[in-house]
């Protein structure tokens, strides 16, 4: 045998799946999906719905109005085009950049209001941070802040599944930087050896935070650790919707046939700041997000594709977007005049009953409360 160290770095690069170029247009050789009129003008809609509520909710974060809030410019096209692919019945267990999901679902504009203020109507009864939703209804759990937490969690949610035979598949999100973690390698490790039905679905935007991707990882991006792992898998222009339903439909029919994980690496670009915590024009240039947003935009290049086909113009997109933005701002409005939760709602739905710590803890919080009224506006409560 010839003694041969493999420089895996010369190795070839995994191809990007697409079907719509730049400009909207079906490339050469690549096979259009059929998706009907109707179902193609939901997806547009919700795309624009995405845009129109970031764009509001961030100003208003800028207001002082909401504490926190990220937005997902630039990665729209992954929200809803995996949405669109996937049955109402999988679990969905997000990263935090994907609340198209859930509007796809039904998760209504004054639903998300209500979390980002935090007020009464809140599903989480203002426990979380903004954008950390979660509806036990539609089948999304709850958002974690700590980076790929969900990824076991979702292979345990594809293992039940499977036992039960719900013909259900469970799909977790999650960045290239959550893929420097530990448990990114747990959860891909026992999604394989239990043979789960999970779709692992990686936004590869190239930043984690401040750190670009360049610097994150030495390899060929996430989709070449799959075969490590003995795992399906493809990568996929995650601006271009068509190409990710296609491949999102095609790996839930692969995780159900034959009870296995897939693993899809969408290449995408974050076009906003990563947080209202942020500032991204500190480690990366205008230009590059300008040029990004002037050639690569998914939702512009999705509209290019409807008005190819007679189903758009620019007047159903001066109506669709100023509709947008009225319901959302009366949605904000709306959330903005609820009052909070009750206080002592912070110490319930923990323990069925509580222990003697968890006591303690809320009579201190009352006696401080009382001993500080000033401090406090329980008035709103």
């Amino acid at each position: 045998p010839i003694l041969n160290i493999h420089d895996t770095l010369k190795a070839e690069k995994w191809p990007v799946y697409r079907i719509l170029g730049i400009k909207g247009n079906i490339i050469e050789g690549a096979t259009e999906p059929i998706i009907n009129k109707e179902l193609s003008l939901k997806m547009y809609s919700m795309l624009v719905r995405i845009q129109v509520l970031d764009e509001i909710f961030y100003n208003a974060q800028r207001q002082g109005r909401i504490s926190f809030y990220m937005q997902s410019s630039g990665e729209e096209a992954t929200h809803i085009g995996t949405a669109a692919a996937l049955s109402y019945s999988d679990m969905v267990l997000a990263q935090y950049r994907e609340v198209g999901l859930l509007l796809w679902r039904g998760f209504s504009l004054q639903d998300v209001a209500d979390q980002c203020f935090s007020n009464i109507a809140d599903l989480g009864k203002g426990r979380q941070m903004p954008i950390h939703y979660g509806s036990r209804e539609l089948n999304y759990q709850t958002i974690s802040s700590p980076l790929a937490t969900q990824m076991p969690q979702a292979v345990g949610v594809a293992y039940a599944m499977k036992l039960s035979n719900s013909q259900s598949v469970a799909i977790c999100f999650f960045g290239e930087g959550a893929a420097s973690e530990g448990d990114f390698h747990a959860a891909m490790n026992f999604a394989s050896t239990l043979e789960a039905p999970v779709i692992f679905f990686c936004r590869n935007n190239g930043y984690a935070i401040s750190t670009p991707a360049v610097e994150q990882y030495r390899g060929d991006g996430i989709v070449s650790r799959a075969s490590g792992y003995g795992m399906h898998c493809i990568r996929v222009d995650g601006n271009d919707i068509l190409a990710v339903y296609t491949a999102t439909e095609q790996a839930r029919k692969i995780a159900l046939e034959r009870n296995c994980p897939v693993l899809i690496e969408a290449m995408t670009y974050r076009r906003g700041h990563h947080s209202t915590s942020d500032d991204s024009t500190k480690y990366r240039s205008l230009a590059e997000i300008n040029f990004w947003r002037d050639h690569f935009d998914p939702v512009s290049r999705f509209r290019n594709y409807l008005e190819s086909k007679g189903w758009w113009d620019s007047s159903k997109e001066q109506s669709l977007r100023e509709t947008e933005k009225l319901t959302v701002i009366q949605a904000m409005q709306i959330a903005e005049k609820k009052p909070k939760p009750q206080l002592d709602s912070m110490f319930e739905d923990v323990y069925k009953v509580k222990p003697p710590n968890l006591i303690k803890q809320e009579q201190e919080l009352l006696k401080h409360i009382a001993k500080f009224p000033d401090h406090y506006n329980k008035s709103n409560h």
